[in-house]
């Protein structure tokens, strides 16, 4: 194995259909390429997020130590999920994995899906072997989208099953008024005093059902104001979404049972997060929320997407996750139409760095079933 001092990194920066280098001198799309030194692997990673930047991923240099290439790449949306459009995403992406195949002499692209990344690189592939996405209602579709090449492989790693999906289960009912988050049922209360804990079966059926229509009401209003707009002769607006840290299985650790921290969340102690001003969403358009985080209207759910992923396929869960929980990687690997599919559990919070850093665990499991698939 290659020791972690000798892993070559290159930045790659590259335009997309549609899309050119900034006037500043940015590149639509970019990300850091990691390798052996001196080497041109035949196969590579390539991982990608909505907004978060992975050009420096945790496994990226633990996957080039064991002898893969690793692509950490990032579309036009990194750090800006304020204005993220899935298809222009996807074609970012497909940048990506033409570069690897056709620049670096890659013969077998795996396709990564990391935390909220999965449901997006699922997507990708999904989309590259059966054209599904379509842009928004008077939208075009970004260029080059029906021009994407599959993966060979995917794994999803300490992933979420969407974001609509995740944004809904953290969604907290009891705001009464989007414009005021002070504004609360106490019926739907999380935190209520006089709660029964663990948490009943009436309860959380009723909590998880006024979570689904809380979104429902924003996709609603998203829809009306966009209308409303266009007749004022505008295109788009910006709103907020407060008080998004209230999932029960933050507060009540036997729902979804797994070795995590209780009344913890990926922000903190829920209750002071779920008041804060920094969450899944805080701030977005109209049309980013119909993309991304309406359950009615965005394709950013992965369910779908792994009905049409036929290649090997891996889920790799955390057992110690605050946020991505058994049932999800359940979900993720009974969603895959995958006949070579597996999981496992491995020790580890949602980054494997606590209580003890199991990365070097993370890289051998992911290699070792990768190299069992594909010759290097």
């Amino acid at each position: 194995m290659t020791q972690l001092s000798e892993i070559e990194t290159t930045f790659v920066g590259l335009s997309a259909p549609g899309q050119s280098r900034a006037g500043a001198g940015g590149w639509p799309c970019q990300g850091v390429y990691h390798r052996p030194r001196g080497t041109r692997p035949k196969v590579a990673v390539i991982a990608t997020h909505y907004n978060v930047d992975f050009s420096q991923h945790y496994i990226a240099d633990h996957l080039a130590a064991r002898g893969f290439g690793f692509l950490g790449w990032n579309t036009r949306f990194r750090n800006d999920p304020l204005h993220f459009l899935l298809d222009r995403a996807l074609v970012d992406i497909g940048v990506g994995v033409r570069w690897l195949r056709e620049q670096m002499g890659v013969e077998s692209v795996i396709i990564l899906g990391n935390s909220g990344g999965c449901s997006l690189m699922a997507a990708y592939q999904s989309h590259a072997t059966t054209p599904n996405v379509v842009a928004l209602p008077g939208m075009r579709p970004a260029p080059g989208l029906d021009d994407l090449v599959p993966g060979d492989a995917f794994i999803a790693l300490a992933a979420h099953q969407g974001r609509p999906d995740v944004l809904t289960s953290q969604l907290d009912p009891a705001v009464i008024d989007e414009n005021d988050p002070t504004l609360t049922d106490p019926e739907l209360d999380l935190w209520n005093p006089e709660r029964e804990r663990p948490f009943t079966a009436e309860f959380l059926t009723r909590y998880r059902a006024a979570q689904r229509d809380r979104n429902a009401r924003i996709t609603d209003w998203a829809k009306s104001e966009l209308r409303r707009l266009a007749a004022a002769g505008q295109r788009d607006r910006v709103f907020t979404v407060p008080r998004t840290w209230a999932d029960p299985r933050f507060v009540d650790p036997t729902i979804d049972a797994n070795d995590r921290k209780p009344n913890w969340c990926y922000h903190g102690e829920p209750k002071q997060s779920n008041g804060s001003t920094w969450g899944l969403v805080t701030s977005c358009t109209l049309r980013t929320w119909l993309s991304m985080w309406s359950q009615e209207t965005s394709q950013c759910n992965a369910g779908p997407h792994l009905a049409n992923i036929s290649v090997p396929s891996f889920v790799v869960n955390g057992a110690a996750d605050t946020g991505v929980f058994p049932s999800d990687a359940k979900a993720l690997l009974d969603g895959l139409a995958s006949a070579d599919k597996a999981g496992v559990e491995l020790p580890g919070d949602h980054y494997f760095d606590r209580p003890t850093d199991t990365r070097p665990q993370v890289a051998d499991v992911i290699a070792e079933w990768i190299g069992q698939r594909f010759q290097l």
